[in-house]
This record gives structure tokens, sequence and C-alpha cells, in this order.
């Protein structure tokens, strides 16, 4: 099922408050999904329950929350259960009431650490858009992919075909080269054994032992190529941009033609890129 957007916003708690939006979304989709009225039900009542607990900062316990939506006990114990495994709500040992769970908290952490991360970057995109006359992305690591998530563009006769929330392979891009340089060598190793590796030009790598060597380079360097492997003609430089925790949550990019974002540039380049992607970092609370 695929709904096209909803609002997400903190309540006075902390809480996320996106149930209603959800909830409206799911009726828009309708039963052409392939969703029975049943499955809706179950996820209105679901929301429902998400709703009132996010309301009840001590929580409620199964009969409170049927008497107050007047659904059955039985109902009320299955979804409650459902959402407990699932880490949305959580069972307080000691009373046995129901509240919101860490779940929650995560989503809500995830959504504003992106609003945070896009509004205190743009600057820093559009400093380096001038300096450079280049196109410059902003990217957060999704499994094997990189996702845009900003771009600050130039006027150029060479088109370069990226949006914001497209996703690029991380084995043939510079962005997901210093996404990826975060990971222990644990996650590295299974993350690059999934990746098809798929030959887009002449320059893609292909060799796994060699794509994380580059990968681990970055740790030192503070820097990461694209040496035309994703777009021919095109050559991307890339810097890791981390939190307050020293964890890399997204990278910083420039890219452009070739010619001008030469071989002979790559390191005045990375520099460049690597210290804005620092002060971008700053900004998030990282401190070195």
């Amino acid at each position: 099922m695929i709904c096209d957007k909803f609002i997400v916003r903190l309540d006075k708690y902390g809480i996320m408050e996106y149930n209603i939006s959800i909830r409206n979304a799911v009726s828009q989709c309708e039963t052409r999904d392939g969703m029975s009225e049943k499955s809706i039900q179950v996820i209105e009542r679901a929301l429902d329950i998400l709703e009132l607990l996010a309301t009840e900062k001590e929580g409620l316990g199964v009969t409170e929350i049927g008497n107050r939506l007047s659904l059955h006990k039985s109902t009320v114990h299955r979804i409650l259960s459902a959402l407990a495994e699932r880490g949305y709500i959580e069972k307080i040992s000691n009373n046995g009431l129901y509240k919101i769970g860490l779940k929650m908290v995560e989503l809500s952490s995830v959504h504003l650490s992106n609003v945070e991360l896009k509004t205190e970057a743009r600057p820093y995109l559009w400093e380096l858009t001038s300096k450079l006359n280049l196109t410059t992305h902003l990217a957060i690591l999704e499994g094997a992919d990189a996702i845009y998530i900003e771009k600050v563009d130039v006027v150029s006769n060479i088109r370069l075909y990226s949006q914001i929330g497209r996703r690029i392979p991380v084995y043939c891009s510079a962005l997901g080269k210093s996404l990826l340089s975060g990971l222990t060598d644990d996650e590295l190793d299974r993350i690059v054994s999934n990746c098809s590796l798929t030959r887009l030009t002449d320059n893609t790598l292909t060799d796994r032992s060699e794509l994380i060597r580059q990968i681990k380079k970055v740790r030192i360097t503070g820097w990461s190529i694209d040496d035309e492997e994703h777009d021919e003609g095109i050559r991307c430089i890339a810097a890791p941009v981390l939190d307050y925790r020293g964890k890399v949550i997204a990278a910083l990019s420039i890219s452009g033609p070739a010619s001008v974002v030469t071989k002979e540039k790559d390191q005045e380049f990375g520099e460049l890129v690597s210290n804005i992607a620092f002060k971008i970092s700053n900004r998030l609370g990282y401190k070195k």
C-alpha cells in the first residue's frame, strides 16, 4: 500500500503526532491496493490506541483503553501485544499499564534529525556551489543506497540526473563510500557483500576488496572519490558528516564534469569538501 505523504509534529511531551494523518492516508488508499476493510479497521484501531496513549503520560491498562475507545478487551490486548512486540508501546512491569515505547521516540528523533541536518547543511551547500560553481548534494544511508535529501544545482551544459529522494548505489558513488566509512568492519563487509557491483561505466568498481580498501581509506583522508564510476564524464568528491556522538549520519559531495573536477584537483577539492563537512558536523554538536 502506498500513500502520498503524512505530517509529523511533536506534542508537548515530545511524542510524535502523525497518526491522524496516517489514518487519513490509509482511508484514501481504499482497497484497490489489496487491503480488506477489516485490515484497515485493525490499523485504525491501532492508531486510535497510539493516539490515546500519547496523551497519557502515566500509561493506561487494557480495560481502560477498551472503555475509552469502545473496544472489546480481547481486541485491545491483541493490538497491544503486536505494538509492544515492535517496540511502539511498552508495558510497565510494576502495574501492568501500557505507555508509548522507545520506537515512537526513535522515529521522532530520526525525522527531527533529518530536518535539523538539512537546515544546518543548506548554507554550506550554497557556499560550496558558489565557490566552485559545482553541484552539491547531501545524502543519507539506507541499506545499500545513498538517498539524496538536499541538492544545490548550477547552470551547466552537463545535466546531472539527480533529485531529492533519488537513490544511488553506495558502491559506485563518492557519497556512498563516505557514508559506509562510518560503519564497523563487520557492518561494512555485510553491506558490500550484498552489493551487486553492477558495472554502470567502464570505471565502476567490481572488485569488493578494492571497494572496501577505498572506503577504509576515507577514514584516514576524510574524503572519497567517484571517478566516473556512476555516470560517464562525471566525477564527484564527498566527505562524511558526523553528529554529536561522532557517528556518520550523512555525506556531502560536489559533482561536475571530469574536465573540471580533475584528478589533479582531488586533494584540493577533497580537503575543501572535508572542511565544509566538518563545519556542518560542528553545527550538529560534534567536537573533535
